[in-house]
């Protein structure tokens, strides 16, 4: 029993002993057999590298013939999948290139070209409409700014002044050189806010207004001048915080719009004639003429009709001018007596129809104000059959829609006291408040809280575009501010506390979710545009220019080139541009503005970059044509492109931001 103990120490042992030799042998044996396969894939690639003799050939039953290619020398190891689909062929970049356009296109306005125009009928301005050119029309170069172009002034100051060089007319300083239009003094144009039927100026004429109907308690923000001249009107509102859209059609007052864009106050071209004005039913606080010359009693009423649908409930319309007034005035006007007094009557005979009550009509003014709903009016139209109520119709459809002699119907309301469509808040409450569309759920999709939160977004999103776009930041750089897809309008309420307005722009491609009544209920404004066309604007007019997901929106609508050159048209030399897009959208716009004389670059989303939508950051090069070298060559209409580009006027190189 005493050996008991050492019978597992020696199992121990020999246990371990035979475990190492069994380790080694299975070394050794590995060792061996690596050694072997090593040797012999040598020795088979040795073969590979000979070559391949007919003989060796025939031994895999293949006869090499003399007129076949002769084999290569060495066979290559073939590591590729013959398994899968080809890939596709690989793009190669197109490399873009847009020369200078024509001089004499300078002021060219794509869909108001005088030429193009004359073809159409001239009753009811027809032919003053928008008529944009077909695509084998459109241009491929870029609008050029004439010899001496310079920055424009800085608001406020350029509410006074705008350089000549800019606008190189004098015409407006000829025709109107005794109502205070406008003066040439020097190398500049000087607007002495002066008009037709307020040579006092607008401030004095405003103030006249502010007397009959309350212009400063933040009821009245939005307003429409047809027919706007140089824009003084709309000038001298901007110090009252009302934001005027001023029209005027591009006729003989050569370049009165431009001169409006030029001083910094919101303007397009525009007409009342056969067509809906490109605005939302129920956009504006007041409307106004001044000598504007619309015919408003003609037509059955036509053009006050579009008038009472742009307008507010409770909305004003201001008139000025003939016949206003006309037993002062009818001699001056070389008009009869009879002919005023009757001009006087019809119009008084439509606004009653439209259910306008005249609130007051004092030395050059007369105020209508429309009803705050349509309960009266409908039980009316016993006694005014004309205008019947509009059936079936969209209010805010308004791009290339034909006007109708009906009249548009409020929202319905339970109360002759309530307000059709909901009461606005006052400003500057007015741009935060939910807007009406919005609460009463008129707009699918749309809720509250999308709005609030969208305006939080933008406000993000733009102080993010401030980090890296230094002139953005800078207060008073830009004046002049265009978003091309605006949505609800949070890219301009978060710059509202600078220097600056911006043209809100709704596509019309979006109209299954239309936001621009939402727009002018924050009390802001804009305009429907489709972007496969030009806007309604002459060239340089805008300093900024905003575009979220526009790109996305018009793929496979219209070429990218063309949009991308509709805005070098419209924005000015060293002017800044910030596209929001898909990442590969973005690079192909890229590739695009490097042909163009824009210093661009992308970056990161403000979220990061594991973010697929990037930011394109661009500017504008100054780059203006060359003065004619002789007087001769003044004279003559030129029809070869200008391809010397002068760019010693300022720095042709601005830097990106």
């Amino acid at each position: 029993m005493a050996a008991m103990p050492c019978l597992p120490r020696r199992f121990c042992q020999t246990t371990l002993f035979n475990t190492k030799n069994f380790s080694l042998y299975y070394i050794t044996l590995l060792v061996i057999l690596c050694t072997t396969f090593y040797l012999i894939g040598v020795w088979k690639q040795s073969i590979g590298l000979l070559p391949i003799s007919s003989s060796a050939a025939a031994v895999d039953g293949f006869q090499t013939s003399a007129s076949c290619s002769p084999l290569k020398t060495t066979t290559q190891i073939d590591f590729l999948p013959h398994h899968l689909p080809p890939d596709p062929p690989s793009e190669t970049a197109r490399a873009y290139s847009f020369p200078p356009c024509d001089l004499s296109l300078s002021e060219y306005t794509p869909c108001e070209d005088v030429q193009r125009s004359l073809k159409f009928d001239r009753d009811m301005l027809i032919y003053r409409e928008r008529h944009c050119p077909e695509k084998d029309e459109l241009l491929k170069c870029r609008i050029p700014a004439p010899h001496g172009y310079r920055v424009p002034f800085r608001w406020p100051e350029s509410r006074e002044f705008a350089w000549f060089a800019n606008v190189p007319h004098k015409e407006l300083t000829v025709e109107k050189k005794n109502q205070n239009w406008v003066h040439v003094e020097g190398d500049r144009f000087r607007f002495p806010g002066g008009g037709t039927m307020f040579p006092r100026g607008a401030d004095a004429y405003i103030d006249d207004i502010n007397k009959l109907i309350n212009l400063k308690d933040g009821s009245i923000r939005t307003a429409i001048d047809t027919g706007c001249g140089v824009a003084s009107w709309g000038a001298y509102l901007l110090s009252r915080n009302i934001l005027a859209m001023s029209f005027a059609p591009r006729d003989t007052h050569e370049a009165q719009v431009q001169f409006a864009l030029e001083r910094g106050v919101p303007a397009l071209i525009g007409v009342i004639a056969s067509i809906r004005l490109p605005y939302p039913s129920r956009a504006f606080d007041m409307a106004h003429c001044s000598r504007c010359l619309i015919p408003w009693g003609l037509y059955d009423g036509l053009y006050l009709i579009e008038v009472d649908r742009v307008l507010r409930p409770g909305g004003y319309w201001i008139l000025s001018g003939p016949p206003i007034n006309w037993e002062k005035y009818w001699k001056g006007w070389n008009r009869t007596t009879g002919d005023l007094k009757s001009e006087q009557k019809q119009i008084e005979r439509v606004a009653k129809s439209l259910c306008w009550k005249k609130l007051v009509q004092k030395d050059d003014l007369a105020i209508w104000q429309k009803p705050t709903n349509h309960i009266n009016c409908k039980a009316n139209r016993k006694v005014y059959k004309r205008p019947r109520f509009c059936q079936a119709q969209n209010p805010d459809t308004a791009w290339y829609t034909k006007l109708e002699t009906c009249l548009t119907p409020l929202p319905e309301v339970s109360h002759v006291k309530e307000v059709a469509g909901g009461e606005l808040a006052k400003w500057p409450e007015r741009l935060h408040a939910i807007p009406p569309r919005i609460s009463s759920g008129s707009l699918p999709g749309i809720t509250e809280t999308t709005f609030v939160e969208n305006s939080e977004l933008w406000k993000k999103r733009v102080e993010y575009y401030k980090t890296i776009d230094y002139q953005l930041a800078e207060a008073g750089r830009y004046r002049n501010l265009l978003d091309m897809n605006a949505y609800l309008g949070g890219f301009a309420a978060a710059l509202v506390n600078d220097p600056v307005w911006v043209m809100n722009t709704v596509p019309v491609e979006a109209d299954q979710i239309n936001t621009l009544g939402v727009v002018y209920e924050r009390g802001l404004i804009g305009t429907y545009q489709n972007w496969c066309e030009a806007m309604s604007s002459y060239p340089r007019t805008y300093d900024f220019i905003h575009a979220d997901s526009l790109f996305s929106l018009y793929k496979d609508k219209c070429e990218m080139e063309d949009i991308i050159l509709e805005m070098d048209r419209i924005l000015r030399p060293e002017g800044g541009v910030i596209i929001r897009d898909d990442v590969d959208v973005l690079v192909k716009l890229k590739n695009i503005m490097d042909g163009m004389q824009w210093n661009g670059r992308i970056v990161d989303h403000e979220n990061g970059p594991h973010e697929r939508n990037k930011i394109l950051f661009a500017v504008k090069q100054y780059w203006t044509a060359s003065p004619l070298p002789t007087k001769l060559n003044q004279q003559i209409h030129i029809t070869t492109p200008v391809n010397v580009i002068d760019s010693s006027q300022t720095n042709p190189n601005p830097k990106i931001p």
